[in-house]
């Protein structure tokens, strides 16, 4: 059978820059006045995989995105093949030796992608395995890929590929790097436009400078805005703390309409999510017939946080409770944690007279 390759057209950028080559505000750059405006960066690019595009419709690409070509499944020889996003790039020159490759998609169960990377000989030289956690909601997940001797990345997902919408990729300088003993090497890379590092839930209860932190369940839950789809934690306390801190990853919120956390029946207000800047592709609006203004969800994991008042818990059981905020879809939260915060010997406080 002939095989059908449809082909994304690309508009190539001619002069790349790259993103590691960072300036102050206060740098002098040859040829630049002090005043200038600096060029949007050419190390990074946003690929739109989505399939509803206009026939010989074009997407601007820099110029080491050499080709972005679909292989849909129904068209290959192997029936129970995958349809394959295939995205062949040239590696640009510099520093960059590492692809940072974030790809957008509907988690869900039966259609998790995978990502493969082949030499210019068509021998596969590595392969991430299934992406995602089948939480069938839209979400990313991203992979670093050392591209020595790496032309061609694809990406395989099950059935028609419908459930993929598109892949931001990155190049990224390699260097010796220091971090806290406390954090994974591979958590400590910064990512692009990730405002914190990863959030795991502590394997026990852990102690530090007073505080407590402990794990209330580290499990993928599903949450929504009614009663019934709150997720609740039941937990004790010996003593009263001087505060509390609820801590969790949440896939999916839509950032005006956080999660709430109740504690012991009390609504203590919505949790503070933890944004990364605008230019982040995680962010997809949302417009509805009789709303004006265009609403947004992040398409992806998302720190959350919520101080709990000590008024609202007490010695013994508690609980603590999390609802999504008002007129949110359903949500997934993860590796959900408390800290709290007593006096120790060391603790700095100041006793200020009332006036």
């Amino acid at each position: 059978m002939r095989q059908r390759i449809l082909t994304l057209g690309l508009i190539l950028v001619a002069r790349t820059l790259f993103a590691q080559e960072a300036l102050t505000l206060d740098s002098t750059v040859p040829g630049h006045t002090g005043n200038s405006i600096t060029a949007p960066v050419s190390g990074n690019a946003w690929i739109d995989l989505r399939q509803n595009a206009k026939p010989g419709a074009v997407q601007n690409a820099p110029d080491w995105v050499e080709a972005v070509t679909f292989i849909p499944a129904g068209t290959q020889a192997d029936a129970a093949a995958p349809s394959v996003f295939r995205i062949r790039l040239a590696r640009p020159g510099g520093r960059a030796s590492v692809l940072f490759f974030r790809l957008f998609f509907n988690d869900q169960t039966a259609a998790r992608p995978a990502i493969v990377a082949w030499d210019e000989s068509g021998s596969q030289l590595l392969r991430s395995g299934p992406l995602g956690t089948g939480i069938d909601l839209e979400s990313s997940e991203s992979v670093m890929i050392p591209m020595h001797g790496i032309t061609t990345i694809d990406v395989e997902v099950p059935g028609e590929g419908n459930s993929v919408r598109g892949a931001y990729l990155e190049w990224m300088s390699s260097s010796e790097m220091v971090h806290a003993s406390g954090v994974g090497s591979q958590d400590a890379v910064p990512q692009p436009f990730a405002a914190t590092l990863p959030l795991h839930a502590p394997a026990q209860d852990a102690e530090e400078f007073g505080t407590v932190t402990a794990s209330l369940s580290a499990d993928l839950i599903r949450i929504g805005s009614a009663s019934s789809q709150a997720a609740t934690f039941e937990f004790g306390l010996e003593s009263q703390p001087l505060l509390a801190l609820i801590t969790f990853e949440i896939a999916g919120p839509r950032i005006d309409s956080p999660p709430e956390v109740i504690a012991n029946g009390e609504n203590v207000g919505p949790a503070s999510l933890v944004m990364p800047g605008l230019a982040d592709p995680g962010y997809r609006g949302e417009m509805h017939a009789i709303v004006s203004q265009m609403q947004f969800q992040y398409t992806g994991w998302l720190r959350a946080q919520k101080i709990v008042p000590v008024s609202a818990l007490r010695t013994g059981t508690n609980n603590i409770t999390i609802i999504n905020g008002p007129n949110a879809a359903g949500a997934v939260i993860r590796a959900t944690q408390i800290q709290l915060k007593y006096l120790w010997d060391k603790s700095d406080y100041i006793l200020k007279p009332d006036h």
